[in-house]
């Protein structure tokens, strides 16, 4: 009786510690769209990398040392690091175009994504029932950038390519999973990011006002801060017991794109939204989590 308390404890802090991760992406979502009113994309996405890059590097990096970088995949590891950059690149592109909510739910087709790649790239076998749910959340999209609708627009590309390169991500974290550190590859995520940002900023850098220098900061602390929650919940619960929470982050983007912007979905972008996350949750393989290594769940941290 007494494990059982325990272990529900554990469960219901898993979840709170991913329901406030995925509000502080999305929080971070909001800041980014209100600083790109006026404001280039770059200098947003350093903040946002390498403030992640230096609070893990505080938090953990006494800890673990030289552990923090030791990795026997240094080259994927870059490549994951690079391709969650472009991801961001173009989740921030579509930020400036489309509406939170819209650019949100498209770009969570990613996990959807994940299973269509997961055949070829990992040689995992996808059964029926998965390659139902990439069909289905293929529905949720056209459905979303219907001909009429808001969103229905050149810049919808941009959140489709974000799920792409998210997908790829992905692919690439559950190749090193059980095989690092899991703290190894987040940070290398954040290092790439950093290094990546910071070269090119002398290009691609102005000087912030005050209110965008305190929005730039609030990007890279929600960010940083949101993915050193996500890791306190999966030591807390299993990745399977916390993805239907990964969802809850649209819900967060759909109240603070309203509350913020106006911006509130249209009911065939509701619809689409619901298929889409249908789809995810269909396509998880609920088996394989129990019984492989965790690679956290999969939700958008661009």
């Amino acid at each position: 009786m007494e494990a059982h308390h325990h272990r529900r404890h554990h469960l219901l802090r898993g979840v709170f510690l991913m329901m406030i991760a995925v509000f502080m992406f999305s929080a971070m979502d909001t800041l980014a769209k209100l600083a790109l009113r006026d404001y280039p994309i770059g200098p947003l996405i350093w903040a946002r990398y390498f403030m992640q890059f230096a609070i893990m590097l505080v938090v953990f990096g006494p800890r673990m040392g030289l552990g923090l970088v030791r990795t026997k995949f240094p080259v994927l590891q870059v490549v994951r690091g690079v391709v969650l950059v472009g991801s961001t690149v173009c989740f921030y592109g579509a930020l400036r175009f489309l509406p939170l909510a819209e650019a949100a739910s498209i770009s969570f087709v990613a996990p959807v994504l994940v299973t269509a790649f997961s055949g070829p790239l990992l040689r995992e076998r996808v059964t029926k029932r998965q390659w139902g749910a990439v069909i289905l959340g293929f529905v949720g999209v056209l459905v979303i950038i219907r001909p009429g609708g808001a969103v229905f627009t050149p810049a919808v590309v941009l959140p489709l390519v974000t799920a792409l390169l998210f997908s790829l991500y992905q692919i690439a974290t559950r190749k090193v999973a059980g095989l690092e550190n899991p703290l190894t590859t987040l940070f290398f995520g954040a290092l790439a990011g950093a290094v990546i940002t910071t070269l090119m900023l002398p290009v691609m850098w102005q000087t912030p006002t005050l209110f965008q220098a305190a929005l730039m900061i609030g990007i890279g602390c929600l960010g940083g801060f949101g993915h050193f929650l996500l890791i306190r919940a999966v030591e807390h619960a299993s990745p399977m017991a916390l993805s239907p929470f990964v969802y809850v982050q649209l819900i967060w983007s759909t109240g603070l794109g309203w509350l913020v912007f106006g911006d509130f979905p249209d009911q065939g972008t509701l619809i689409g939204m619901t298929i889409i996350i249908s789809a995810g949750m269909l396509a998880v393989n609920w088996r394989q989590l129990r019984q492989g290594p965790a690679s956290g769940p999969s939700t958008r941290q661009n």
